[in-house]
């Protein structure tokens, strides 16, 4: 049986029975996995090619769960400010190639690929970011979410995080996306590769995402496809009391030249040596 077999057992086991967190064992079995999420070497969502889907991996996710109940509160500081929590940030940061802005933050347990730079945003325990992606100021990663490369959280973006349910899909941001400021994406939405979201965009697994680029309205939920250049927008609804407008996302056009010029990130606020 491999380590990760071994682990993925135990944490079956403590799942089930919390007070076997008490044997050393269990608590090893869990503390590896939380340094495996951290450097990278597990995620808790994995792309599966043959269905096009992205498959949560439960007995992770109960990893994380179990790792609040193995620590303690304990006194941090940084400078003057002071902290009280059971999740420590990241260390290491110029050994994993990242760059981190005061006062952004990276929880342990999430991780960050060489060349991420992360201004003053959050990133929870769980997450991944891949190469190249910038998290901009004021942007939070929740936990367990899954983050491609090159993308660029614009500043403010909330990027929802789940843990329970444990079944529970995390949102996913693929590789070369851009996400326009003040964007909130939750419920494990779905955005394709290279798409392109407007500023102030809500998206959530009921929200309506119509794509009025043909003849007739094509309506997705929970999934931008590859290549969308989305904005907000409303549509009217009937209600007893009368007809309102309420939110949707529209799908505009398909990313083209001019737009990936207007959302590209200059490469000089991402150039920095990495010292591998």
């Amino acid at each position: 049986m491999s380590k990760q077999n071994e682990w993925e057992k135990l944490i079956h086991a403590a799942w089930t029975d919390p007070s076997l967190l008490k044997d050393p064992v269990y608590k090893i079995a869990v503390d590896a996995t939380i340094e495996q999420l951290d450097q990278g070497q597990l995620r808790v969502s994995e792309y599966q090619s043959a269905l096009d889907q992205w498959m949560t991996i439960e007995w992770l996710k109960k990893a994380v769960l179990l790792y609040f109940k193995i620590c303690d509160n304990v006194e941090m500081s940084a400078g003057p400010l002071n902290f009280r929590d059971k999740i420590p940030v990241k260390s290491n940061l110029e050994k994993s190639g990242v760059r981190v802005v005061p006062p952004g933050a990276a929880r342990y347990g999430s991780y960050l690929a060489p060349g991420v730079v992360l201004m003053p945003g959050y990133v929870n325990i769980g997450a991944w970011v891949d190469e190249g992606t910038m998290v901009d100021t004021w942007a939070t990663v929740g936990s367990c979410a899954q983050i491609g490369k090159r993308v660029h959280l614009s500043g403010g973006v909330g990027i929802g995080g789940v843990l329970e349910p444990i079944q529970a899909q995390p949102v996913v941001v693929e590789d070369d996306c851009f996400i326009g400021s003040r964007c909130i994406l939750v419920e494990g939405v779905r955005i394709g590769k290279g798409s392109v979201l407007g500023a102030g965009l809500t998206l959530t697994q009921t929200t309506p995402i119509i794509d009025v680029t043909g003849a007739s309205e094509v309506i997705h939920k929970g999934y931008v496809p590859p290549g969308s250049v989305v904005i907000p927008g409303s549509q009217p609804k009937k209600f007893p009391s009368g007809t309102y407008s309420v939110p949707c996302a529209l799908i505009v056009k398909k990313v083209d030249e001019q737009t990936r010029s207007k959302t590209t990130l200059n490469d000089l606020l991402r150039d920095f040596p990495l010292n591998l």
